[in-house]
């Protein structure tokens, strides 16, 4: 191979890798979750990983308890990353009816008619009532004002539109896609989607519903 061709090949490589804007979760992307699935498929697809409470559980597991075939520190965190981020996540999710509204009804929070925006229409359910929303966003405005009674909160995949529990979903911030309000948290179902989106899309956040805060809810409308 030619130095120029070396040369190109190498500013190539780099630029691919480095113009994500965290290359560490690109890494994982691209090479960690595959080498995972690898791994658990022709050595421990008999693993019970729902009976760990955290990825780290799970990790520490797979090198001291060896109840895979021994694994190096590097394929135990490539089998930890695609059991808890795609294995579990998977399992954790079941199917609900898509959402439907009417041409009369309205976001309690902004006024605006939902059915002209039908892929960002999210819900909560509560012991005697549904409230629908035109966004994640003003959904969780009304969620920390209205926290009590909640049976169910339910929002839309942005890429499949599937309706999943919000609860167990992956939300980014900060991206370049805006909903019926401007800026909005975009919701998937699992950390790989969720993480894709974030390098396609230069978003600042990846966040689980548990960690999504009034402050950083407010701070979209800014």
């Amino acid at each position: 191979m030619s130095f120029f061709k070396l040369f190109i090949f190498v500013f190539i490589f780099a630029t691919t890798l480095f113009s994500y804007p965290n290359y560490s979760q690109a890494i994982k992307e691209k090479k960690l979750y595959p080498m995972g699935e690898k791994i658990y498929k022709k050595k421990c697809s008999q693993i019970k990983f729902n009976s760990y409470t955290s990825y780290e559980q799970l990790y520490k597991a797979l090198l001291e308890k060896k109840i895979c075939p021994t694994l190096n520190k590097k394929y135990a965190e490539a089998l930890s990353l695609y059991l808890w981020d795609i294995k579990r996540a998977s399992k954790q999710h079941k199917h609900y009816k898509k959402m439907l509204v009417t041409k009369e009804q309205k976001c309690p929070v902004c006024g605006m008619f939902l059915y002209k925006y039908p892929g960002w229409v999210s819900r909560i359910e509560y012991q005697n009532k549904n409230v629908f929303f035109d966004g994640i966003k003003d959904m969780m405005k009304y969620y920390f004002e209205h926290p009590k009674g909640i049976k169910n909160i339910l929002v839309q995949e942005y890429y499949t539109q599937e309706v999943i529990n919000a609860k167990k979903a992956y939300f980014v911030l900060g991206s370049d896609i805006y909903g019926p309000m401007g800026n909005e948290l975009i919701a998937f179902k699992n950390k790989k989607s969720a993480t894709q989106f974030y390098l396609d899309h230069k978003a600042k956040k990846i966040l689980t519903f548990d960690e999504i805060k009034p402050e950083e809810v407010y701070k979209l409308d800014e």
